[in-house]
């Protein structure tokens, strides 16, 4: 019995780890590691998403337009009706960065409806192949870039960086600085206003930095549950295929919607960045 526990907490951790690649060799500096199968994937998906959208922009016609060109179509002015409904300041940048975002994220939660197994597999078989590993254990491989918390947090401070970008440029320095000392509470009271900046600086520091961690930790937290539960379905073994097809129509809700949350706080996280209150 303990055998088969151990050797399903071994399928499980197996399947959670990263493939790795070292950049130092002080094994205790954990910094200086890259993830290379989310890496891969992620820039991967990304060049896939810039094929597609150029190959359909390049194809687009003024007359009837065929399904495919109808499906690119609807997502661009899907994205671009959210943006006006959302982001009330001006800038060019917004609707291309809010399409980037939605479809980027969506194809790399897509990821998660490969059963678990296929994959890391064939990886493993290239590796015993050429040479490069005795056995397809020794292969690392994580499919789903938004399981990694490292990938999430990246997108998340990539945001983060065009709030203070925007609240600057729209705000100026001072502008920002005084949105960040003098609210919300303020007092017509020089010296009272003065005590008051800490307890404003503090409570609108958090509220800023909450934005990216709350944008990294959500789709990372809902995206590895739902590649948890995929994993445990792989290791039932016989029926894993029915269940795998069960959970998999549900958690296309959970793919679409968890991109589409990600690009709709974006829009509104630099909307409200873009706004001089």
């Amino acid at each position: 019995m303990a055998a088969e526990e151990q050797t399903l907490q071994g399928y499980i951790k197996h399947h959670l780890t990263n493939g790795q690649v070292a950049l130092t060799d002080d094994p205790t500096n954990t910094f200086m590691v890259l993830n290379v199968d989310t890496l891969a994937w992620s820039i991967g998906l990304g060049l896939i998403f810039l094929w597609i959208f150029k190959g359909a922009a390049n194809k687009a016609t003024l007359g009837v337009p065929g399904k495919w060109q109808c499906l690119i179509e609807m997502v661009v002015e899907f994205v671009d009706q959210n943006v006006k409904d959302t982001f009330h300041g001006k800038s060019r940048l917004i609707a291309p960065l809010a399409l980037t975002i939605f479809v980027w994220v969506f194809l790399m939660n897509l990821m998660d409806l490969i059963p678990v197994d296929f994959l890391p597999w064939i990886a493993g078989q290239v590796g015993v192949a050429s040479g490069a590993v005795e056995s397809s254990h020794d292969i690392y491989m994580k499919v789903v870039p938004t399981t990694d918390l490292n990938l999430t947090a990246a997108l998340a401070l990539g945001v983060f960086a065009l709030i203070i970008f925007y609240s600057i440029r729209v705000k100026g320095v001072m502008g920002f600085v005084k949105e960040l000392t003098l609210n919300p509470f303020s007092a017509k009271n020089p010296v009272l206003q003065a005590l008051l900046i800490p307890i404003n600086f503090v409570m609108e520091a958090i509220t800023l930095i909450a934005r990216p961690i709350s944008l990294s930790l959500r789709l990372f937290g809902n995206l590895y549950a739902g590649e948890l539960i995929f994993i445990l379905i792989a290791a039932i073994g016989l029926f894993q295929l029915p269940l795998h097809f069960v959970w998999a129509v549900f958690h296309i809700l959970v793919i679409v919607l968890q991109a589409f949350i990600f690009m709709m706080l974006t829009i509104v996280y630099l909307s409200l960045a873009s706004t001089d209150h």
